[in-house]
């Protein structure tokens, strides 16, 4: 026979586990000391209401800003919408706050404030230069295509947290910033070491043009911007109409990609009545881009490297796939998926992976890149100290054997 004392303990534990389970059947966990469960009716009623006026990121949001014991730094909706796209894995999805958004919307006009190199997300999830811009402090100071950035002003960063170290870097111009950087000798070996480079105004010249020896156009594409296609369509009218030059070197080595309208428009001007690429959804919903009939007709040879990312993968597999021209380099550096930026009402946005793109031939490219038809890697001093395009032509090898090859086709 149960005693009235046991009997009341065994009901006041049910009626203790009961209140457990209702509080995590609702998804709400109460606060807990040495085992307790200690909520209240008037408490569990509260978060109900909560939980059915918000949404779940809503309810965590108030509750933090009405309950946490500290002052809340930075904005708890960013953070959320950082970390809703941090869950996606994908270095190229971000949300961006308005500094970062203006930010972008400021680097592909052309003009900004900082060292001057592009940066992508390495396999091993740090920063890598994909090349630095021509004329700038990072290329000055020794930056290289390959470099890995671990650290901004003493501070590490990884890939993923790229976006916040482009901010560090960045500054007002005459102001100097410290990176941290990790370079692969030929031997395997990692050095790492610092540079303190002092930050400018960056004006990007997209567009580099001239003529070489024997009547062959040269034309350099550093990046692919908003005036880009505009430029270049100005440079291939002077080479080809007023000088009338018989071959076209198209270099497009350490460019890292930009703008796809900007690709295309250029594209539209070289290869003649074709597909030039074509993106695919994860539904499978395709979306091509083709080219006119109208195209410039002398023999052409295009420049390619490890620094060779994005839309000049887009226009070199094109020309390659078109048989349109010859490609000559190394290997180019692999990124086939398109993100799409999308601006919100208060200025901030976000970008989004949201297709990958092909070539002529079906090929997607993403990790994998695009082998030249003359594979030739550029001297060893040429690299290390930046002697390469048409004003270093004595120097640059891979030039030179693009010029070999024209002269043998205009002969």
């Amino acid at each position: 026979m149960i005693s009235k004392r046991k009997a009341f303990m065994i009901t006041a534990l049910a009626v203790i586990i009961a209140i457990a389970i209702t509080v995590v059947g609702t998804s709400f966990i109460g606060i807990r000391i040495d085992d307790r469960v200690l909520i209240s009716t008037e408490q569990y009623d509260s978060f109900v209401e909560l939980k059915n006026k918000y949404s779940k990121t809503e309810y965590v949001e108030e509750y933090i800003e009405d309950n946490f014991l500290y002052e809340v730094q930075g904005d708890l909706q960013d953070g959320s919408l950082k970390g809703m796209m941090e869950t996606l894995e994908d270095p190229y999805s971000e949300y961006l706050n308005v500094e970062s958004m203006n930010s972008l919307i400021e680097q592909t006009s052309g003009e900004y404030s900082g060292i001057g190199i592009y940066v992508s997300i390495s396999n091993d999830n740090k920063i890598i230069v994909i090349s630095p811009i021509e004329d700038t402090p990072a290329e000055k100071a020794g930056l290289k295509t390959g470099d890995k950035i671990i650290k901004v002003n003493g501070q590490e960063f990884t890939g993923e947290e790229m976006t916040d170290a482009v901010k560090v870097m960045k500054g007002k111009p005459g102001t100097e910033v410290t990176i941290t950087v990790e370079r692969e000798k030929a031997s395997g070996e990692l050095n790492i070491f610092d540079l303190t480079i002092e930050r400018a105004n960056i004006k990007i010249q997209t567009v580099k043009y001239g003529e070489l020896e024997d009547d062959i156009g040269y034309i350099r594409i550093t990046t692919f911007d908003d005036p880009t296609s505009e430029d270049f369509k100005k440079a291939l009218v002077e080479l080809t109409e007023e000088k009338e030059v018989k071959g076209l070197v198209l270099d497009l080595r350490f460019n890292p990609g930009g703008l796809l309208d900007s690709v295309v428009d250029i594209a539209d001007e070289l290869l003649g009545k074709t597909v030039i690429t074509y993106t695919q959804t994860k539904s499978g919903e395709r979306e091509y881009y083709n080219s006119g009939k109208s195209s410039v007709d002398i023999p052409l040879v295009v420049l390619i490297n490890g620094g060779s990312a994005s839309a000049s993968e887009i226009l070199a597999g094109a020309i390659k796939d078109t048989e349109r021209g010859i490609l000559v380099g190394s290997k180019s550096f692999g990124k086939g998926i398109v993100q799409r930026i999308i601006p919100l009402e208060d200025g901030s946005g976000f970008k989004l992976t949201v297709s990958e793109y092909f070539t002529p031939d079906n090929i997607n490219i993403h990790g994998i890149g695009i082998e030249p038809d003359v594979s030739i890697e550029l001297d060893e001093k040429s690299m290390e100290e930046g002697l390469y395009g048409m004003e270093y032509y004595d120097e640059d090898n891979q030039l030179q054997r693009a010029v070999e090859i024209l002269n043998r086709k205009i002969d």
